[in-house]
Parts: structure tokens; C-alpha cells; sequence
């Protein structure tokens, strides 16, 4: 048994989600820290939620945010900015400490560089550095105003949350003089656009209506172009109110220099060099992150306020006196209260494991993508079908290395390893092999499961859940999430992602080596729930390769596109299995980094040991779910004489189950019997939770 002395803090996050050695992103984190729990906690007790429109008491989070360096975050060294190279990192942990308040106030502070986004991805140098630059805030001396942008993708219905292929917005040539630059005719209608009150600018993505500009692109529209910029309507939404939303009417007039990427003009035709297809998938190829970290912070955030509302509950009467169990811990003199609180902080924590992993693989993409463009161009392949040719013909380098780099160092071939990790195509890859499943599975599961997690934390405080001042704000969190299931491409989105991503064989390859990963960290950290986690694994591969090729009783296929009752649940169940994955990677790093930590060298023993059964604890959660639905795919599309009248009246036929279906029985068993101490390592989170030591009073204001 051991002894949670008091809740984790900076010492120990800095190592399981490895920023211990990048003092400037601590102070990304001290600054959003700061502002969430002063200015962001400041306006929630105030009431600024209960309003639709933009305020200037909502103001003044745009104010804190320059101040406080966050709002030059997103750009570079030479623009302003202060982090230099990829920040989806950086990003990621402000979006945590803001959303650990209120999400409304995180999705303020990333919501500018949405709207930069497309800009930074694709646009061209000058497009770059002229609007990054305009949006840093201005240096003393300098007499400019800062400029903020706005990300129109969303549009009315019926187009909104149907398909991002599908586009209303419009644009064609309004002037085009010989030898001159061409002007273009833009007309927008935006739906729940977020910075609409305050935005100078807004990248739009339109569809070309006029024969002399092909197909789609994204152009950038600024509020002082000739024509009509309005702001539109505020969204009467009930979540997220501090941020702006409003659906604008943009109908201008703007130089074909605007198209984001720049352009070429072929026999009279503006070709874009980027349609607005590429432009926000390499966007939200990143941005879901943050999205779904936000869900997974809010859980974590609810567990001190739940602690202190069970250790202060039934406190009353003449038999509660001071010293006695039902004065010192309340309601966690009860089991349930204590295990359903340790279910939430298992899901928040590896909810933030898996979206900090994604994020930290998407710094590492970010130039290994811009060099395999480079390459491409260099050898004149611009044609993606032509490059994707080229890097399947890589397929057996891509698997040697993934083996190579699950191997121990002390193990592995150092001189291959090297030249394969030197190979742009190579690391390309695998990368966009693992991004791929990372990034729409973060999205899906941390909202998700995090928005049925945080209606049990708001359960566990009672009727002071559904309070204004209730601690921690949970009421609010728990109707935030809704959005934030839905904002930058609801679950369906998600799940189509991952059924086209999933089934890769470089992934495939990868998971293999997680199961042996997984494998060696039961052998060797013992509790962590290795075993269960690889023997779930094991299962859903089996069941992936079992559909992939099976036929329901109709002789359909099933593992097919139209067939989203089968793809759908599978990646469910994958994105089960990603969260307590990366958690248990996260744990394995603060075992072997933990000791070099003079704060933490003293108790790590026992902070190792929690953190083992909470992993342990989602773990056997994740492979529970994962073994449940791939019985019902499996199962469930198949034919069995259980289901066949038996030629006795009143008895049912004898099913000795389908000969083709055997191994699938041996690998379910292999996880219930995987499952053994589970139920163990969940009785000793929950002691912990009733001995932590927590702070007197909440570090924001309740009311």
C-alpha cells in the first residue's frame, strides 16, 4: 500500500509529458496559468458567461493575452514571436491551462491562430510574415494596432456539419485589365465563426462560380476591402460564451493576391496552387489537438473540487465531531465516492497523455513534411498520387525502421537506425502513418468519453452541480464539452478519419510493436497494466484483419465505406486503446526520469505507484470496451445455431461456437484473464484520493 501525499504537480507533469528541459515552454505555461486563474476565473464568477455578446468585461481577455505574450505564441522569432520552429506543443499546454478554467477562454486565445493557420500552412512567404506580424502585439514605441483574425470555413445551413467539401461561398473576377492584377468578387455567409466582434481579417474558403477561376481555394479578406463586411448576428450559443461567435455576411472585393498559396494563371484560368481541401487538412491536421485536450483538462481540473466537496459533506450533527473518519473525509468514507472519482482522473489523465503525444509527433511532422515537399519539388513530382507511388515503394525501409526504433538502445543497429532517421521520405512516412490516427483519434475519444466523464464528476458533487458557484466550475465544463465534441469536425468526421487511416499496414506495423512494448512493460512494471493493454491490442487487430476480408450472410463485405456500423465501433475501440497507450509511456518515463528530480526523488515510490493503478485502471476500462465491441462485430454479423430452432420442442440447439472463430475466443480470453487486478489497483487509487493532502482553498474564485 502506499501514500498519495499530495495532488501531482509541475515536477511531475514537466516530466511525463517531457518539457523538463524547455524553460520557454514553461513559461508559456506560468503565463497561461496566471491569466486562467485570475482574469479567465474572475469573469466566470462575474457572470460574463450569461451574456451572447461580445462585452467589454470579455474584452479584457484579448488585453491579458498580449500582455501576458500568449497572443505572439503561434509566430516566429522574426515575426514577433518568441518560440522558434514548431509550436503545436507550446499550443497544446496553454489550451490545457486555459481550459483547466474555461474553455470559452482557450478557445479565445487559439481562435487567431485558426484564422492564421491556412496562412501559415500554405501561404507564401510574404502572405506569411504580413499577417503574422500584423498580429503581434505592438512593441512600446511602435503606433499600430494589432490585428486578429478569423477562421470562415462553417457555413449556413444546410451546408453546416454536412460536408467541409461542400461550399456556398462563391467567388469569380470582378476586374481583370490587361497586364493587371486580377480582382475578385467574394461572397461568404460564415456560421458560427469565432473572433467575428473584433476580427481586421478573415480567411474564407470559397468555390469559384466564374469559368476564369478553377475550383476551389481559401482567400484572405480584410475589413476595410471595398463591399460589405458584416459581422453578423451573435451565435445564441450556450457553451463557450467567452468566446465570440457571430455568422457574418462578407461580400468584397479583394486582389487575386489574397488567394492563400498564391496562384498561376493558365490560358486565361487563375489556377490556386492549393484547393481549400489541402488547406485545412494540413490545418486541422494539428489544431484537433488542442480541441480535445481541453475536454481531457477539464477532468483533471474536477478533482480537487470533488475532493474538497466529499472531505466537507456531512460534516453536521451532534455525532460528527472533530477527528472522527465522518468529519475528516465526508463521503469518502464511501468507496464509490472515492472509485468513480479515480475513473475521471484516469480518463482526463490519459486523455492529456495521448493529445501531448500527438502534439509533440506533430512538432516533430511539421518540417519533415515541409522537407519532403521540398524534395518532391526538387525532383519534379508535384503530383500527390505520383509522390504517394513513391513513398509506398518505402514500405519495408519505413517497418525496419519502426522496428529499429521500438528497440532498446543498447539493442538495436545504431548505424541503420541513424541513416533511416536521417531520410526525409522515410520519416515522412511514418509519421504521417501515425499522425494520421492520432489526430482524429484525440479528437474522438477525449471529447468523447471526457464529455460522459465530466457528467460523472458533475454527479459527484450532488445537487451543487448544477449550481453557478459550484467549485471548479464543473457545470460549465460539462456543457463546454458539448462543443467541443462537435468544433472543428464532429465524432462522425472523426471516425470516417480513422477508418481510412487505421487499416494502414506502416500503422499496423507500429501497433505490432506496441504490443511488444506493452508485452515487456508487464514483464518489467509490474502493475501498470501492460499486459491487458497488449492483449486488448492483440484483439482489435485480429478483429480489424477478420472484417477486412469477411462477408455478412448477404455475401456483403463489411469493412467498406458504406458500411459505417462496422467501420464506426472499430474506431471506437481503437481510440480506447491510444489514451492508457500513452499513459503508460508517460508513466515509464516519470519511473525512469523520477529519481534525477530533487523534488520528487523523496515519495516517488508512491507517486510511481498511483500512477501505476490509475493506468492500470484505464487500461482494463479500455480493453473491457474494446473486447465488447469487437465480440458484436464479430459476432454480430455471422449467423450461429444458437439462433436455430432446435428439432426438440422447448431446447435450444447446442452452439459450439464457429471453427473459423477460435483463435478470436482464445485472444478474448487472453484479455479477461489479463484482466486479473484491476479491480485491485482500483481499490488503491481510491485510498489514495482519501488521504491526498489539498490545498485550503481552490487557487480561483468560486463566486
Amino acid at each position: 500500500m502506499y501514500t498519495l501525499r499530495t495532488l501531482p504537480g509541475d515536477d511531475v507533469r514537466q516530466i511525463m509529458w517531457r518539457f523538463a528541459e524547455r524553460f520557454d515552454l514553461q513559461m508559456s505555461v506560468q503565463s497561461a496559468r496566471a491569466i486562467a486563474r485570475s482574469t479567465v476565473a474572475k469573469l466566470v464568477a462575474e457572470g460574463a458567461r450569461n451574456t451572447h455578446e461580445w462585452t467589454e468585461q470579455k474584452n479584457d481577455l484579448l488585453t491579458a493575452f498580449d500582455q501576458s505574450g500568449l497572443t505572439a505564441l503561434f509566430m516566429d522569432p522574426h515575426q514577433g514571436g518568441f518560440i522558434e520552429g514548431p509550436k503545436n506543443f507550446a499550443l497544446a499546454l496553454v489550451a490545457f491551462e486555459l481550459a483547466w478554467v474555461d474553455a470559452g477562454a482557450a478557445t479565445s486565445s487559439l481562435a487567431s491562430n485558426l484564422a492564421l493557420a491556412p496562412i501559415h500552412e500554405k501561404g507564401t512567404p510574404e502572405q506569411r510574415d504580413y499577417y503574422m506580424s500584423k498580429c503581434v502585439p505592438p512593441q512600446p514605441g511602435e503606433d499600430r494596432q494589432i490585428w486578429r483574425g478569423a477562421f470562415a470555413l462553417t457555413e449556413p445551413l444546410p451546408y453546416v456539419g454536412v460536408d467541409t467539401g461542400v461550399l456556398c461561398g462563391k467567388a469569380s473576377v470582378a476586374d481583370w485589365s490587361e497586364g493587371e492584377e486580377p480582382m475578385l468578387q467574394i461572397d461568404k455567409r460564415g456560421r458560427f465563426i469565432t473572433n467575428m466582434d473584433f476580427a481586421n481579417f478573415v480567411t474564407a474558403a470559397v468555390e469559384s462560380k466564374d469559368d476564369r477561376i478553377k475550383g476551389t481555394f481559401m482567400v484572405i479578406l480584410e475589413d476595410t476591402d471595398e463591399g460589405v463586411f458584416d459581422r453578423g448576428a451573435p451565435t445564441l450559443k450556450m457553451v463557450h460564451q467567452l468566446s465570440s461567435t457571430r455568422d457574418p455576411v462578407l461580400n468584397l472585393k479583394v486582389p487575386a493576391s489574397r488567394i492563400i498559396g498564391g496562384y498561376d494563371v493558365v490560358d486565361g484560368v487563375i489556377v490556386p496552387k492549393y484547393n481549400h481541401s489541402e488547406i485545412i487538412g494540413a490545418v486541422f491536421h494539428r489544431t484537433r489537438i488542442p480541441v480535445g485536450l481541453m475536454t481531457s483538462a477539464k477532468l483533471i481540473s474536477a478533482v480537487e473540487p470533488v475532493i474538497r466537496y466529499h472531505r466537507n459533506r456531512f460534516r453536521g450533527g451532534d455525532a460528527c465531531t472533530e477527528g472522527s473518519p465522518r468529519f475528516d473525509k465526508g463521503l469518502q468514507i464511501n468507496e464509490d465516492a472515492l472509485q468513480r472519482l479515480a475513473d475521471v482522473w484516469a480518463s482526463g489523465e490519459a486523455g492529456c497523455s495521448l493529445a501531448f503525444g500527438a502534439s509533440r509527433l506533430a512538432d516533430r511532422f511539421d518540417p519533415i513534411e515541409k522537407a519532403k515537399e521540398a524534395h518532391f519539388e526538387a525532383e519534379g513530382v508535384p503530383s500527390v498520387r505520383k509522390q504517394m507511388a513513391v513513398l509506398r515503394k518505402l514500405k519495408d525501409q519505413v517497418c525496419e525502421f519502426i522496428d529499429l526504433e521500438y528497440t532498446p538502445e543498447a539493442e538495436r543497429d545504431q548505424a541503420r537506425y541513424a541513416e533511416l532517421q536521417s531520410d526525409t521520405l522515410v520519416q515522412y512516412a511514418y509519421m504521417e502513418a501515425l499522425a494520421g490516427v492520432l489526430n482524429p483519434g484525440v479528437k474522438l475519444w477525449n471529447t468523447g468519453e471526457g464529455a460522459n466523464k465530466m457528467r460523472e464528476a458533475v454527479a459527484l458533487v450532488g445537487g451543487y452541480g448544477i449550481t453557478e458557484d459550484c467549485p471548479g466550475f464543473l457545470m460549465q465544463k460539462w456543457t463546454d464539452c458539448q462543443l467541443e465534441a462537435t468544433y472543428e469536425g464532429p465524432e462522425a468526421v472523426q471516425r470516417r478519419h480513422l477508418t481510412m487511416t487505421m487499416t494502414s499496414e506502416i500503422f499496423q506495423h507500429i501497433m505490432d510493436n506496441w504490443v511488444k512494448q506493452m508485452q515487456a512493460a508487464g514483464k518489467n512494471v509490474p502493475g501498470l497494466g501492460g499486459y491487458v493493454l497488449a492483449s486488448a491490442m492483440e484483439l482489435w487487430q485480429w478483429t480489424l484483419n477478420h472484417l477486412k476480408d469477411a462477408k455478412d450472410d448477404d455475401g456483403r463485405k463489411l469493412y467498406h465505406n458504406k458500411r459505417q456500423g462496422v467501420t464506426f465501433p472499430l474506431a471506437d475501440a481503437l481510440g480506447w486503446l491510444l489514451g492508457p497507450y500513452y499513459l503508460a509511456t508517460d508513466v515509464m518515463e516519470l519511473i525512469e526520469k523520477g529519481p534525477m528530480s530533487p523534488t520528487l526523488a523523496e515519495g516517488l515510490d508512491d507517486l510511481t505507484g498511483f500512477y501505476k493503478d490509475l493506468c492500470h485502471v484505464q487500461a482494463a476500462r479500455a480493453a473491457g470496451e474494446v473486447a465488447r465491441i469487437c465480440t458484436e462485430l464479430v459476432y454480430g454479423f455471422n449467423s450461429c445455431c444458437c439462433n436455430e430452432p432446435s428439432s426438440e420442442p422447448g431446447v435450444r440447439a447446442e452452439c459450439t461456437g464457429r471453427e473459423d472463430l477460435a483463435q478470436f475466443r482464445e485472444l478474448k480470453a487472453q484479455v479477461d484473464l489479463c484482466m486479473a487486478g484491476s479491480r485491485m489497483a482500483k481499490d488503491r487509487a481510491g485510498n489514495a484520493l482519501a488521504g491526498v493532502m489539498i490545498p485550503e482553498a481552490l487557487d480561483y474564485p468560486i463566486g
